[in-house]
């Protein structure tokens, strides 16, 4: 297939474009930058170059495409409603290019205090992941006659380079001195290696059923009490019970985020795609070492 991938450089959407093109696929990857434009075309992808807010580029990288993967998001939290109403933009734009087309179009979405299982359907004005109002509108593709599926990803897309949740957690704990975790610990994050999550994404585009949530899930639920643990071994502090209502002087933005207990299934989707996750799982990763080798 032809596949145009939004975020084609980024943590995921740079592994999905390797999986792709291993698989046989041809890639057109969205680019806004010129390193990112470098990035992509090195990895053996076409260039398209502009970003999510606009329209006019998505509407070219999605010309004469097969299917589409759209990884991109604008990540910024202290604007979350206007992140959320470009990326639902950009999925509106692309069913109106594929309706009836019978194609395959894949999102991301996320797992945060939301669902449980594959089946779960939150309503958008609760749910903790601002991806969950695209969800919706893309379940809904299936009756125009669009393949279309979520890939629902956990808080925690691990693996050596990640910059987000995990070396966010770390950076905090390192700054305060010690390996913090709120309340008794107890509560659980569920997490997935950045490459088995890629791997879902094609299979994703392959075969998954119209309609389709699918949850790149290998941890059910991490205690971040472990998780705390394995930081404090490896930055040599002492592990520290953080309350409630201290959890943001101690991780910062993270602080209510950490509170929320969030297991999750993949059981529906290993059994549907024939999914199996085959690197290191959370703690597994953490013992490598590779998330502390820099301040």
């Amino acid at each position: 297939m032809r596949v145009f991938v939004t975020g084609a450089s980024g943590w995921i959407g740079s592994a999905v474009t390797a999986e792709l093109i291993a698989a046989g696929h041809q890639v057109v990857g969205l680019a806004r930058s010129e390193a990112s434009a470098e990035k992509v075309a090195a990895a053996g992808a076409e260039v398209q170059r502009g970003d999510i807010t606009d329209l006019d580029s998505l509407r070219a990288g999605a010309d004469g495409a097969d299917g589409i993967i759209h990884t991109a998001f604008i990540h910024d939290f202290t604007a979350m409603a206007n992140s959320a109403a470009v990326d639902f933009a950009a999925v509106q734009l692309f069913g109106d290019l594929f309706d009836g087309s019978g194609r395959p179009l894949v999102i991301a979405s996320g797992i945060l205090g939301a669902v449980s299982v594959e089946t779960d359907r939150p309503d958008p004005a609760t749910a903790v992941s601002p991806r969950i109002l695209t969800e919706h509108t893309l379940f809904r593709f299936a009756d125009r006659g669009i393949r279309s599926s979520a890939v629902r990803l956990p808080p925690t897309v691990h693996g050596d380079g990640d910059h987000g949740f995990m070396a966010a957690l770390i950076g905090a704990d390192r700054q305060k001195q010690s390996s913090g975790y709120v309340g008794d610990g107890s509560n659980r994050w569920p997490a997935v290696h950045r490459l088995d999550a890629a791997h879902l994404f094609c299979l994703a585009l392959e075969k998954a059923p119209a309609g389709s949530a699918l949850h790149a899930v290998d941890d059910e639920g991490v205690r971040l009490r472990d998780i705390a643990e394995v930081i404090g071994r490896h930055l040599d502090v002492p592990l520290v019970s953080v309350a409630p209502e201290e959890a943001m002087d101690h991780f910062g933005w993270l602080g209510p985020l950490l509170a929320i207990d969030s297991p999750a299934s993949s059981a529906i989707t290993r059994e549907l795609l024939g999914w199996a996750p085959t690197h290191p799982n959370l703690l597994e990763d953490l013992e490598q070492g590779h998330y502390f080798g820099t301040a």
